[in-house]
């Protein structure tokens, strides 16, 4: 067994829903630590990992920074800021103390977690043991098991024993790169960044796709979506983002279809490109910021015409959450503030009156069949301007 003579504190993540695969969990829980050792590339840390849990090794100065990074690391269910020691009683009682008087409070309980089994005391023995060793060591304090102002954990494992008092909540899901690529359709507006954040939590790993409309959207849209890709790249590594020029697709629906239709006839433009695309980059899903009946095209009746020009599963993560909830999210994963920044994006700036909610495909057809958009498409996929965007960035002038 190591020693531990001084009082060292290491990171402890738990799994959470990683613990749950089975015959696959190594393969989850070697993702999860490749994320986190990219992510900490960095920092002077160390970092090991078993089937039941993840260690870093610190140094007290990158704290905070630390704990900025794996809040945004998928697959993290709950992680804790853990003072370890030899699990000896000598050793846990000392530790304990440190522990304890670093904080101020009147009353407090002890959990005791024994994963080992060769250490000779048993859980339900050594939680009064340590709380009457430290009524002994600290003065005015009592123990109070229903509502303690501090809950200290102990957990007796193989290699050291672990002593904290706070855990902190991580953001769950898998962790990116245990599902394949997919293809986000990333608007500016508030619903799709959503849409990326959880397709990534579902362990999906994201390339943005762009329409603009230059002159009719601005560069400055442009530059809101590169931020947008910035802040959700904090979720992982990288984002790919892959504008589209849309301009003559776009003023040719607009010149020559019926003007109730022209938002429905947009969108299966865009899904023909995007249909293109997974084909292009091997891509396995289609995924948007689509809400049913917030707009036109979104509901069931225009997402059934929409869809039909392509196989690839379209897959809508916010599809059953209002408006608020989505807002909420947003705010969560600070997307919000600039996705309300007031630059239109292509399927804001010509919105007509009174587009249909409920289109007919014969008629899409019938529309579709007025001009050449497949040469349209195709042109539009050769010139495709691809970006790759991390979480350093902090100036565009180069990219627009």
């Amino acid at each position: 067994m190591r020693v531990v003579r001084d009082m060292r504190k290491v990171i402890l993540i738990k799994y959470g829903e990683l613990s749950t695969k089975k015959g696959n969990r190594n393969y989850f829980i070697n993702t999860l630590f490749h994320q986190v050792k990219s992510k900490l590339k960095n920092y002077s840390v160390s970092i090991t990992r078993d089937r039941a849990k993840m260690l870093i090794f610190f140094e007290d100065k990158d704290l905070d920074s630390i704990k900025n990074i794996i809040d945004k690391i998928f697959g993290i269910h709950t992680y804790q800021i853990a003072s370890i020691c030899d699990s000896s009683l000598e050793d846990i009682k000392k530790t304990l103390l440190e522990v304890v008087s670093e904080e101020k409070f009147s009353t407090f309980k002890i959990e005791t977690k024994r994963s080992d089994k060769s250490f000779p005391i048993q859980s339900t023995e050594l939680s009064p043991m340590l709380g009457g060793f430290l009524l002994k060591s600290i003065p005015n304090i009592k123990v109070d098991v229903h509502h303690p102002e501090l809950l200290v954990h102990i957990e007796i494992r193989e290699d050291y024993t672990y002593i904290y008092h706070h855990s902190y909540t991580g953001s769950g899901g898998y962790p990116v790169g245990t599902q394949p690529l997919g293809l986000l359709m990333l608007s500016g507006g508030i619903d799709s960044p959503v849409a990326g954040y959880l397709a990534m939590k579902r362990g999906v790993v994201i390339d943005a796709v762009y329409f603009e409309a230059i002159p009719h959207t601005s560069l400055e849209a442009r530059e809101k979506v590169i931020t947008l890709c910035r802040k959700l790249s904090n979720y992982t590594d990288k984002i790919r983002l892959h504008i589209v020029n849309f301009t003559f697709i776009q003023e040719n629906i607009y010149k020559y279809c019926r003007d109730d239709y022209c938002i429905t006839i947009m969108r299966r433009m865009m899904y023909r490109i995007m249909d293109l695309l997974c084909k292009k980059y091997s891509a396995y899903a289609i995924f948007n910021g689509e809400s049913v009946g917030q707009v036109a095209s979104q509901t069931l009746t225009s997402m059934n015409v929409i869809n039909s020009v392509t196989n690839v599963p379209v897959i809508r993560p916010v599809a059953c959450l209002d408006k608020l909830e989505i807002m909420e999210i947003a705010r969560k994963i600070d997307t919000y503030e600039t996705s309300i920044l007031p630059y239109e994006d292509c399927c804001t700036v010509f919105v007509p009156k009174h587009p249909a909610i409920n289109p007919k495909l014969d008629i899409c057809l019938k529309e579709e069949d007025k001009f050449d958009y497949q040469s349209m498409i195709h042109k539009a996929i050769d010139d495709i301007i691809d970006i790759e965007i991390t979480s350093e960035y902090t100036s565009f002038e180069e990219l627009l």
